[in-house]
């Protein structure tokens, strides 16, 4: 069992248990990490994949996040980009630009499909629940 996010910035409601057992899917393990993500920060395909202990499985990761439009509770997918910082899933939104404003309205600067200051924005996840 992964311990819950560190970060201040979460309320008690979007923290969630983050568990990759048996029983659960990695999709599953996926969307956890996801919620916890707070607003204003993002975090990579790459980063999301080394927490859950399959480093090599950012692509998966990537597939998660395309199926996670419509589950509940809401996974913010748009928290997700690649390890440049690069807004990469942009053509899974339903509006192309829909990711950018999602991240805008957390404050996150773009420019050309490109956050800007990417490591002051970026949460690690392995660091943030305790799993180094």
């Amino acid at each position: 069992m992964l311990k819950k996010s560190k970060s201040k910035s979460i309320s008690e409601k979007e923290k969630l248990p983050v568990a990759v057992g048996k029983n659960e899917s990695f999709f599953a393990a996926v969307y956890d990490v996801v919620r916890q993500i707070p607003k204003g920060r993002v975090t990579s395909y790459g980063a999301i994949a080394g927490a859950l202990g399959s480093k090599s499985a950012a692509r998966m990761v990537g597939w998660a996040m395309n199926n996670a439009h419509n589950m509940q509770p809401r996974v913010p997918a748009h928290r997700v980009v690649n390890r440049q910082g690069r807004l990469s899933g942009k053509m899974h939104f339903v509006d192309a630009n829909q990711m950018q404003l999602l991240l805008e309205k957390e404050g996150i600067k773009i420019k050309q499909d490109t956050i800007q200051n990417f490591n002051v924005h970026f949460w690690d996840p392995a660091e943030e629940l305790g799993i180094l």
